[in-house]
């Protein structure tokens, strides 16, 4: 009887193990994620990191948010108000993120409500790791979690960072945290800071709507020894991904250093030409509340910003290059075209590019708008030239 009940009972498990093996064999596929709608133009705003590290508390972030209205960022386009690292205190006993009570007393709702109060939008940072670069908690284990933080905080941009990750898988990973913050009921821009060491732009379309392409970017015309990403270096990465660009997901050079003191003031007129024609997100990471007038003419060109911010787009790529003498173009909604002129070298070169080289007709007039000097040149036919200074950039419109 025993060896019966025995038999029995293995049979019912079989057929439980079989039945539930049918039903997982059975389940539909889960349908391909969508886009979340979301920076159908590049994002544009500031960040305190490339400034500041780890030396902000809630003064920093609120005097940069009156300074982005004051300055006239506002009007120009800049929304997002960023903290990068250190913000971080220590989870509570129910595992909910808290911020540091010291740097941050009135907390982070508080700030986030002070930022949309002046019509801007608030961005806040994470790690996919345990911890965050500088040490913080991360959100590894607590996506979810975080991201109904967030959504309750009011956050509307999350920046989300490669440290302590070890043997993590990239795409699995930042897929985690895209499905938490879809699920958190607002609407939140993901900035996928991976460093490019998982080719993002092969995968991330429906995951974020950025993705960085190299390391840290450092305030400088290029690389030198113990300091690699100089502005030139992270310029060449970006060569031959232009088409993983398009509205909702963008490839992310990394923040401006416009203004920080690294460069000349043409160096930061050519960075700053440079990321508008890739079609880059635009994040300020300088001390807006104690910036220049040269930097903010810079940053609040409107011309320049709107070829970022073109409808069509597309990121802008080197069409041209000789020697030191390089023309990058970008198309533009309308069959218009923007072109950069940039000189690498260390002398004033002449340098042009023919209207074959951007896909007219050489016959075909067109009209030239300079966008630093704010002039409508004379009409061109075939070609446009122009001196350009070292390390400079002439930077045109043209339209038929």
């Amino acid at each position: 009887m025993k060896r019966f009940a025995l038999v029995l009972l293995m049979l019912v498990f079989g057929l439980l193990f079989m039945a539930s093996f049918a039903s997982a064999e059975a389940a539909p596929p889960r349908p391909p994620r969508q886009s979340n709608g979301l920076a159908l133009t590049p994002p544009m705003g500031w960040n305190s990191w490339n400034k500041f590290g780890c030396d902000i508390n809630e003064s920093v972030i609120r005097a940069a948010a009156d300074a982005m209205v004051s300055s006239g960022m506002k009007g120009a386009g800049y929304q997002y108000v960023v903290i990068d690292d250190c913000w971080h205190g220590e989870r509570d006993l129910n595992g909910d993120i808290q911020a540091d009570p010291k740097r941050f007393p009135s907390g982070i709702k508080a700030l986030a409500d002070y930022i949309h109060g002046k019509g801007l939008k608030f961005g806040i940072y994470s790690d996919a790791g345990k911890k965050t670069c500088a040490g913080r908690p991360g959100s590894r284990g607590y996506e979810y979690q975080d991201a109904r933080q967030y959504a309750a905080w009011g956050v509307d941009y999350l920046k989300y960072d490669w440290c302590s990750t070890y043997s993590q898988d990239a795409k699995s990973t930042y897929e985690t945290m895209s499905d938490a913050l879809r699920a958190s009921g607002r609407p939140i821009v993901f900035s996928l800071c991976e460093w490019g060491q998982n080719k993002p732009w092969l995968w991330g379309e429906t995951i974020g709507n950025l993705w960085r392409m190299s390391g840290d970017i450092y305030d400088g015309w290029e690389s030198r020894e113990g300091r690699e990403n100089g502005m030139t270096n992270i310029l060449d990465m970006q060569q031959g991904l232009e088409g993983y660009a398009g509205p909702g997901h963008w490839n992310d050079p990394d923040m401006l250093e416009v203004g920080n003191g690294g460069m000349t003031f043409e160096e930061y007129k050519s960075h700053f030409s440079l990321w508008a024609v890739l079609a880059a997100p635009l994040m300020a990471g300088n001390d807006l509340a104690r910036m220049s007038e040269e930097t903010k003419s810079i940053l609040t060109n409107k011309e320049i910003i709107a070829v970022d911010q073109d409808a069509l787009g597309v990121q802008g790529h080197r069409i041209a290059k000789n020697g030191d003498d390089e023309v990058w173009a970008k198309p533009l909604q309308g069959g218009g075209r923007a072109i950069v002129l940039f000189n690498r070298g260390k002398e004033t070169h002449k340098i042009g590019v023919t209207w074959e080289t951007l896909g007219y007709p050489a016959a075909l007039g067109l009209s030239v708008r300079d966008l630093w000097s704010h002039k409508n040149l004379s009409k061109a036919k075939g070609s446009f030239a122009a001196d350009v200074p070292p390390h400079g950039v002439v930077m045109i419109r043209v339209e038929a």
